[in-house]
């Protein structure tokens, strides 16, 4: 690679949104440890697939697209840097389906998980894009104090609510606004 190339990819490395320049404190881990904010995480990884297979029920956990043997761990080992990082959550939420419910689960032992329906994917029904959108934000605007929350949701939600576009496992720190909005603190990699 050739210096001119590498000192573009260098600099093109630091303008990653939400992440921390070396040397600098890390506005995600940073809004975690004070709290009033929620960690926005898309579900572990999944079997292969896009969607859901044809018929399927969110009352029939078999008959979803559900997280691999890799997902499992993976939501594990992002539980445990958690826990071992200091972050806990007063709560922990999801959407309906399994691999989100499975995810949250296996990331919180023990810490009971509630369905928040404006969670649940719309990779369906794009016509729930907006509607959904706006009871996220409207819920999130909620938050209160040094209240942490965990939300488990679809790659879908995210977008809409933040722009980030976040592989399996990935995750954003958001805070209400104070004026009616959500705001993208940053990315935080639950793998340490």
């Amino acid at each position: 690679m050739n210096r001119r190339r590498f000192t573009f990819a260098a600099g093109a490395a630091l303008l990653v949104p939400g992440r921390a320049r070396p040397g600098t404190p890390d506005p995600a881990r940073a809004a975690l440890q004070s709290g009033g904010c929620a960690l926005l995480m898309r579900h572990a990884a999944t079997e292969p697939g896009i969607g859901d297979p044809p018929g399927y029920r969110l009352d029939t956990c078999s008959s979803q697209r559900n997280l691999s043997p890799a997902g499992r761990e993976q939501a594990r080992r992002a539980g445990a840097w958690l826990a071992q990082q200091g972050f806990a959550f007063d709560a922990v939420f999801s959407s309906r389906w399994c691999r989100c419910v499975d995810t949250a689960s296996l990331m919180f032992p023990g810490q009971p998980v509630e369905v928040l329906e404006a969670l649940n994917s719309f990779f369906d029904d794009g016509s729930a894009r907006e509607r959904q959108t706006a009871a996220l934000r409207n819920w999130l605007g909620t938050l209160e104090g040094s209240r942490r929350v965990a939300l488990l949701t679809h790659q879908v939600n995210i977008l809409a609510l933040t722009g980030d576009n976040l592989a399996m496992g990935g995750a954003v720190v958001v805070q209400p606004d104070r004026r009616g909005g959500v705001r993208s603190v940053g990315r935080i990699d639950l793998a340490g």
